[in-house]
């Protein structure tokens, strides 16, 4: 049997379901928006260094803490120069259309003309850890912030701190991590600057390129041809681990004092000891977190990358004995 509706009727329902429709439409787009977690993309170093480890494991246990705030994607090269690996990461992470990109890059150059991509993509991007070349942002028309410590007022402190345990005129040498970041600059010149207060002489810079094997041969070659050298200020913990192998392997344990920079885990059974003097904290685990949520800033105020502020300073502390 067929229900037949008096045409009132019929024009009353038809009107209901019409106004349902309307009314659903707009609360279906709000649904939608408050759906939309915005992905980001963490691109480190090399996750050889246990520094980046502890960024990487920092920055996933921030995002298991507020799932509903964001996604998050981590990636890392093989080792601290593959430089040409970390531009691939990056122009997946554009093709992947993630919302926010924050980087520890590799080289303070080369990295600048993917990065610029990406903020055309319309990616936020925010560098952290090692800052990117003030210069080749300038060419480039980029604004892209810093979040990350004064590494030259870190290395300060460390080499203020070996100073103490020296004397005027005693011969030193620094071990600088890739030579083309900021950081490794910043670090060495921060060693320099406390050296110079202290009335030590540098008589050899060379790089380790921030790993253990690098750290100890060029530890090891500044140990032969400089047999006087009273100490090794190291731009990393990896480059201060190989020094302090060098130390020993040449009898010198004891004679020549070993710094170094990051305050990893490996280092501590060495301060505890006395094979490493200092070195300096800078809050790997919650630096990634600083420029997560300079990004998630970002992106709820719907700012654009030209108006993100330049520079977002962290802690670096002295770590000794």
């Amino acid at each position: 049997m067929i229900r037949q509706f008096h045409p009132a009727r019929r024009r009353a329902i038809v009107a209901s379901a019409a106004f349902l429709a309307v009314s659903i439409l707009p609360m279906q787009s709000a649904f939608a928006q408050a759906a939309h977690k915005p992905k980001v993309a963490l691109v480190m170093k090399s996750l050889a260094n246990e520094f980046f480890l502890t960024m990487e494991t920092g920055a996933k246990d921030y995002q298991k803490q507020n799932p509903t705030k964001f996604d998050l994607v981590t990636n890392g090269i093989k080792d601290e120069t593959d430089t040409a690996n970390q531009i691939r990461i990056v122009e997946q992470m554009i093709v992947s259309k993630v919302d926010a990109l924050v980087i520890a890059p590799a080289d303070s150059k080369a990295l600048v003309p993917v990065l610029k991509k990406a903020v055309d993509a319309g990616i936020i991007v925010v560098n952290i850890d090692n800052k990117l070349d003030t210069d080749v942002l300038k060419s480039k028309d980029l604004n892209i912030p810093f979040v990350g410590p004064d590494n030259a007022k870190g290395a300060q402190k460390v080499g203020d701190y070996l100073a103490k345990h020296l004397k005027s005129g005693d011969n030193v040498a620094i071990i600088e991590g890739v030579s083309t970041t900021t950081n490794a600059q910043q670090r060495s010149a921060g060693f320099k600057q406390a050296m110079a207060t202290g009335g030590m002489k540098v008589v050899s810079l060379q790089s380790g390129e921030w790993e253990i094997d690098k750290g100890n041969a060029v530890a090891s070659q500044i140990l032969n041809a400089n047999p006087d050298v009273k100490a090794l200020l190291c731009g990393n913990d990896n480059m201060a681990i190989g020094a302090v192998s060098a130390v020993r392997a040449a009898g010198k344990a004891g004679k020549v004092q070993v710094v170094g920079y990051d305050d990893i885990n490996a280092i501590k059974p060495m301060l505890a000891d006395g094979r490493v003097l200092a070195t300096a904290n800078q809050y790997a685990a919650k630096q990634a977190v600083f420029g997560i949520d300079t990004a998630l800033k970002a992106l709820a105020e719907h700012k654009k990358q030209s108006e993100l502020s330049g520079v977002v300073e962290t802690p670096v502390d002295l770590v000794t004995k």
